[in-house]
């Protein structure tokens, strides 16, 4: 079932939080979203095969699949792109990539050449013209893939910040904001010093977002922040995060016994 974070009759933004079956040894839950703005639609991060049927079926109900303009993907992994060929069969959209992933995304297509629907974002970013707005891919390289994006939606002042924010919530509590931050860290911080890669980043990261006018982070993984207040707590806890190879010694690096 959709959640609606954002909607001034023109400019609809509808999160979807529960169309993977996470029980214990299967997958990792993620999220997807739907950008639709004056008839004209972009998903954000679909999802693999087990998110299609579910986010074809739910996005009907707001917005045609065949009308699609854009796929935007934060990186190249399964949970983020795997349905792609399918969306490619559903609708004419294309697929916006870092430029250093765009050939990559035909493992996941049946062969056919389809180089002329896949478009590489520069490492700089882009603006991508949706409908009457436009969207913003922002640089989140190393956060943590090489080639990573995020996407603002000025509209909206949402951030939707790929896996930068993911925490390993209960399945239910996907949906529902982050409210008590400090007590929300314990689903946080085991992932972000693991998969991203160094304070560094995450510093220069900070100082760019600080420059957006932003009413909630929205991570691929787990729950969602919303608020000035929730949006200044996690800028600064990540800019202030020890990760990656900061916390990596010889002690990584030996022959295994």
């Amino acid at each position: 079932m959709a959640v609606e974070l954002f909607n001034d009759g023109k400019h609809i933004v509808h999160a979807f939080y529960d169309l993977v079956d996470d029980s214990p040894g299967g997958a990792v839950q993620c999220n997807q979203f739907l950008v639709v703005d004056n008839g004209h639609g972009a998903l954000i991060d679909p999802g693999g095969n087990m998110t299609y049927t579910g986010l074809l079926m739910d996005m009907q109900k707001y917005f045609s699949s065949k009308d699609l303009d854009y796929i935007l993907a934060s990186h190249p992994d399964p949970d983020i792109i795997a349905s792609v060929n399918k969306w490619f069969v559903a609708s004419h959209c294309k697929v916006m990539i870092s430029a250093l992933w765009t050939r990559f995304v035909p493992h996941f297509t049946t062969g056919k050449d389809v180089s002329d629907r896949i478009l590489g974002i520069p490492d700089q970013g882009a603006v991508i013209r949706l409908g009457e707005c436009n969207l913003i891919a922002l640089p989140a390289h190393f956060m943590h893939a090489e080639g990573n994006f995020q996407f603002y939606d000025p509209v909206a002042r949402i951030l939707f910040s790929g896996d930068l924010g993911t925490s390993l919530v209960p399945h239910e509590q996907a949906a529902e904001p982050v409210t008590d931050f400090h007590g929300h860290l314990r689903y946080m911080e085991a992932f972000h010093r693991r998969y991203i890669v160094s304070r560094k980043v995450c510093r220069f990261w900070a100082n760019m977002v600080r420059q957006l006018d932003i009413d909630q982070i929205v991570p691929q993984h787990g729950s969602r922040f919303v608020g000035k207040q929730a949006v200044a707590d996690f800028i600064a806890w990540v800019e202030g995060v020890e990760c990656g190879v900061d916390l990596m010694t010889q002690n990584n690096y030996q022959l295994p016994r």
